[in-house]
């Protein structure tokens, strides 16, 4: 067992002892707390990664436009240009490896909602749709509609394992609410959380800042954080045992997702795709989004402040932006290739370093809330393994179908829950029109995920139809419970 002289002694060789600073004035109980908290952090590593920050922070941001290539045209599918035959054919081999369980999703779920303004995950944000179904909800029950679809399409039931990667601050509320909602009707058993982990926040010298006098100031590592974390809490050694082949990741605030997508799926399969990048064609040059692309022959994520105004309006033949391919954290990984970022490569991840303002006690045992930014955290990106595969694919979707992103209160007006509500009954509203009915402009009408993943199997329901007030369209299953809900508070029941 680590005592404290050993953790003091470390501590000295790495010139971070002075977090030890207020020690003697903690009772028994603060300090058995702040020396757990210190076994779990290995200092010689937490230096190295503070020097390669450093030299990250005090680079200019390279341009780098004349080593940007786009994705090659072989690599680079899109749904516009398909023709329904091919999507078919996509979409038949995803639900052939749905159905025999060899697909899993791990979401992305360790953020907190400080930018919508509430205190508790994102993934149990509301944004006000009529059902009042959360993220997690919506994107729950998506997962049950495509394995019974994959039934359908194949006879057999498969299942899908749902990974949810939280973070220190999310893990307990989430997994309280999940369990509180019966898992919103999957198998407890295919839902696994796991924590992303935590480095410490330094000082501009490279000092580690204390959040309080017996807590050293954490922040999580970043969605990138994923490949350490699937190592470190065995969950590849879950999927091995499963029989888990593919994983489709994707972060959690994006209304829109189809999770575990067959189409996608079967693509990257049918390509023999070890990590794939879902896309969206940027909405013009200056859009503030990263961009799938080849730097120096590598894949990687260039962001809009890495390239010049000059390049990112460059044009192709057909009057498209040559690199348009925008990034939204929605991809698809083997198992394999998981396994080999974890042993070989995770070390060599490239680090994202952010000047925060961060919450610290001074010298003098003071809380300080500072104006301005005085130290950094240090984080890794997911994408940024795309470099270590020449088996990489990307596959381009319409933004209007697939993106929506959450970040924002409504005072921002974009990316924010008005928006996100909009673009989903906006969606829903084309389903319906498709199908054969109408919707009177200003009225909302919901489809649940559980009666149609992507606009099928409502015509019954819609056709002929005008709907002139606001409505939720349930799948079976849902209008059964609610009439026996309803028949219980009539006292019929």
């Amino acid at each position: 067992m680590t005592s404290f002289e050993q953790i003091r002694e470390e501590l000295q060789k790495y010139q971070q002892d002075h977090i030890l600073k207020f020690y003697g004035q903690l009772d028994e109980n603060e300090r058995e707390i702040f020396l757990k908290q210190l076994k779990t952090l290995r200092f010689k590593e937490v230096n190295e990664l503070f020097k390669k920050a450093e030299e990250s922070l005090t680079d200019d941001v390279e341009k780098v436009d004349a080593r940007m290539q786009p994705i090659p045209a072989e690599q680079f599918g899109s749904e516009k240009n398909a023709d329904k035959e091919e999507l078919l054919t996509y979409r038949s081999v995803g639900l052939e490896e749905i159905s025999k369980g060899h697909v899993a999703v791990l979401l992305l779920a360790g953020g907190q909602g400080t930018r919508l303004g509430v205190t508790y995950p994102k993934g149990m944000y509301s944004v006000g749709l009529p059902s009042g179904k959360t993220l997690f909800q919506i994107q729950a029950e998506r997962i049950r509609k495509v394995i019974h679809l994959a039934k359908k399409e194949t006879g057999k039931t498969g299942n899908i394992v749902w990974y949810i990667m939280t973070s220190g601050p999310t893990n307990a509320t989430t997994t309280k609410y999940l369990e509180a909602n019966n898992y919103f009707g999957l198998n407890q058993d295919d839902v696994k959380l796991f924590q992303q982990g935590l480095l410490p926040c330094f000082d501009f010298n490279g000092k580690i800042l204390l959040e309080e006098k017996n807590s050293v100031a954490l922040a999580p590592d970043g969605n990138g954080g994923i490949y350490r974390a699937l190592s470190d809490n065995q969950i590849l050694d879950d999927m091995e045992r499963r029989g888990i082949k593919y994983v489709h990741v994707h972060s959690v605030d994006n209304i829109l997702v189809k999770v575990a997508d067959p189409v996608f799926i079967g693509y990257c399969v049918k390509k023999q795709a070890e990590c794939g990048a879902k896309v969206v064609s940027k909405d013009g040059p200056n859009e503030a989004v990263g961009v799938v692309c080849k730097v120096d022959g590598k894949y990687q994520v260039v962001e809009y402040s890495e390239i010049t105004e000059k390049t990112a309006n460059l044009k192709d033949s057909s009057g498209n932006l040559v690199f348009r391919a925008g990034n939204i954290c929605n991809h698809f990984f083997s198992t394999q290739f998981l396994q080999r970022i974890a042993k070989q490569y995770e070390s060599e991840l490239k680090l994202h370093v952010a000047k925060k303002k961060i919450p610290y006690i001074n010298e003098d045992g003071e809380k300080i809330k500072p104006s301005s930014p005085n130290g950094i955290k240090i984080e890794k990106f997911v994408f940024d393994v795309f470099q270590f595969t020449d088996r990489f694919v990307t596959w381009e979707v319409p933004r209007i179908s697939e993106f929506s992103a959450l970040k924002n209160a409504d005072s921002v007006m974009k990316d924010c829950p008005s928006t996100a509500r909009r673009d989903l009954l906006r969606l829903h509203k084309s389903y319906i029109e498709n199908a054969g009915g109408t919707v009177k402009d200003q009225v909302d009408v919901e489809i649940s995920p559980l009666l149609s993943y992507g606009g099928e199997n409502i015509e019954k329901k819609v056709k002929s139809k005008k709907f002139e007030s606001t409505t939720i369209l349930l799948s079976e299953e849902e209008a059964q419970q609610l009439c026996y809900v309803n028949s219980l508070s009539n006292g019929k029941a």
